[in-house]
């Protein structure tokens, strides 16, 4: 059985999560530090927060983080969790994990911020985490703030609010969605089963 770690930074969402993960026969903990990464196939960072307080608790662990993507683990960042994948944020400053480059924007004044409800993502990457999803598929969102990526390459999927963003990321072992998978319905359920099905290669 797959055991996959959400790692609990202070940034609330974890137990739709884990019910969420569980549906799919996952073993999953929660716990707020590594105490034997090679006894997990997965890791997620949960998606509720300020990106500076959040950050500044990573610090701790960044070291325990790029030894899991070296060692090619899969993560999944899921909103906030997201975001501190990149270098840094508008939100008040801090140190992203740095495993994107890019940086961190605030939605546009043009548009009511946060975006709160459902919108449509483009999938622009046939990859694994978008397995058995269709073109402009519905996805719950809650944000005030979106990542501008330096490399096009990582766009899997992109989403229109204001201006254009990616809503899907990855690259390599290292996943990201701006919107919430575990409240949006049979779409979100379908990539955090993809996600399992990584993590169990």
């Amino acid at each position: 059985m797959s055991r996959i770690m959400i790692f609990d930074y202070g940034a609330g969402n974890l137990f739709s999560i884990k019910h969420a993960l569980e549906k799919n026969g996952v073993e999953t903990i929660i716990k707020n530090k590594f105490v034997n990464i090679k006894n997990i196939n997965g890791l997620i960072l949960p998606g509720v927060g300020n990106f500076k307080t959040a950050a500044n608790k990573l610090v701790k662990v960044k070291k325990q983080i790029d030894e899991l993507k070296s060692e090619g683990i899969p993560m999944l960042g899921i909103c906030l969790g997201m975001q501190l994948f990149f270098n840094n944020s508008e939100e008040g400053g801090g140190q992203g994990l740095s495993l994107f480059d890019g940086k961190i924007m605030k939605l546009p004044k043009t548009v009511k911020v946060p975006q709160i409800g459902w919108n449509k993502i483009n999938i622009t990457k046939n990859k694994e985490l978008v397995d058995g999803l269709e073109d402009n598929a519905w996805a719950y969102f809650v944000h005030s703030y979106y990542p501008k990526i330096s490399d096009e390459k990582i766009e899997i999927a992109n989403t229109t609010y204001g201006t254009k963003f990616p809503s899907i990321v990855g690259k390599d072992n290292i996943y990201g969605t701006q919107f919430h998978p575990e409240k949006s319905d049979k779409m979100g359920m379908q990539i955090i089963q993809n996600f399992v099905d990584i993590c169990r290669r």
